[in-house]
């Protein structure tokens, strides 16, 4: 599976990637890289929160829903960037991608005045 995602604003230190590939890992439910030929540096992996972490349970803004476009409940999904760097497995829990998954709009958005990781460590 391969869908194609648009940033509404650059994700930090890629400003030149305006679209991105979301490709599933395959043998990983839930488990993508991302990608974009702007910014071929640009590769990360992300991990569908609904699927992954039943306890998170980000609170977005009028506004951030509203950068992706203000969709229909249900019809957005919060994908987490991973972090393999050291021994083990992290997810950023503080700076979500939120995707509206009609239109495929995403932003990285910042949680503020939650308490969420910018480090959480992946369970084994």
């Amino acid at each position: 599976m391969s869908r194609a995602l648009i940033p509404v604003a650059p994700l930090p230190g890629f400003p030149t990637a305006t679209t991105l590939s979301l490709e599933a890992v395959e043998g990983a439910i839930g488990l993508y890289s991302l990608v974009s030929t702007q910014a071929p540096e640009l590769r990360f992996f992300v991990l569908d929160a609904a699927i992954h972490l039943a306890d998170y349970n980000p609170v977005f803004t009028n506004e951030q829903i509203a950068l992706v476009g203000d969709p229909a409940p249900g019809d957005n999904s919060v994908l987490v960037i991973v972090n393999t760097t050291g021994n083990q497995p992290t997810v950023n829990l503080l700076a979500p991608l939120l995707v509206n998954a009609g239109t495929g709009y995403c932003a990285q958005v910042i949680l503020e005045g939650q308490e969420w990781p910018l480090r959480h460590v992946l369970p084994n």
